[in-house]
């Protein structure tokens, strides 16, 4: 399977393909960048698998939590590209891309995923590390930090991973959670398995009904015209 993935949600962007079974991946911290660097970016991963995007079976984004700008961002590249051949995509969490990547490196069963939301606030999700993939815990939220972890923190060695440790010491005031300082932003290279995972089970979708994922309500995302 020849898979795309693509993430431009928090100030980091990245790149990653899997052809035949081989990866190629970008990543760099570019923050308002995005639009500047995501083409090239997909451009040269491509070159480096010696792949087109007609050759592609599927694709994918990082479809939030983020920033508002960042996650459009993607959605916008992901309907191009989808629109001009064809192809069905999956929306990743950018949490979960975090949690996998922890989880991957340690070895770890349990990761917390806090990102930045601003406005005191962070974008949370608890995971769990099974059959070579994270699963969710409970819903992705945004809260204020000081009541983001559960009473689970007490009793299970957890990982963190995310801007929101350092962004807000109420997260974990009394220092449950060991934080892991290389794990700070989504990377389209840990979404690759997480895509897979969804594609497998027959999630993939027209792009016309992808779902950027803000959290607040009050955020909205206007479809493809004719899409209501």
């Amino acid at each position: 399977m020849n898979l795309l993935v693509i993430d431009t949600a928090t100030e980091a962007c990245s790149v990653a393909v899997q052809v035949d079974g081989k990866i190629y991946n970008r990543f760099e911290i570019c923050p308002q960048q995005h639009s500047q660097r995501i083409l090239p970016m997909i451009d040269e991963v491509l070159h480096e698998a010696n792949i087109t995007l007609k050759e592609l079976d599927y694709l994918g984004f990082g479809r939030g939590p983020g920033s508002f700008t960042g996650v459009r961002i993607a959605t916008g590249i992901l309907q191009g590209l989808s629109l001009g051949t064809g192809l069905k995509v999956v929306g990743i969490s950018t949490l979960a891309a975090m949690a996998q990547e922890a989880s991957d490196k340690f070895k770890v069963n349990h990761v917390f995923a806090a990102i930045d939301a601003r406005m005191a606030e962070v974008y949370f999700a608890e995971y769990a590390f099974s059959e070579g993939i994270v699963r969710l815990i409970a819903e992705e939220s945004v809260l204020p930090p000081e009541v983001a972890l559960p009473e689970t923190a007490e009793n299970c060695e957890y990982l963190g991973v995310g801007t929101g440790w350092a962004a807000y010491e109420a997260l974990d005031v009394d220092n449950k959670v060991n934080v892991i300082s290389d794990v700070i932003y989504p990377n389209a290279l840990y979404m690759l398995p997480l895509a897979l995972a969804q594609i497998e089970a027959g999630l993939a979708v027209d792009v016309e009904d992808i779902q950027p994922v803000y959290l607040r309500d009050k955020v909205t995302w206007k479809k493809l015209p004719g899409r209501e």
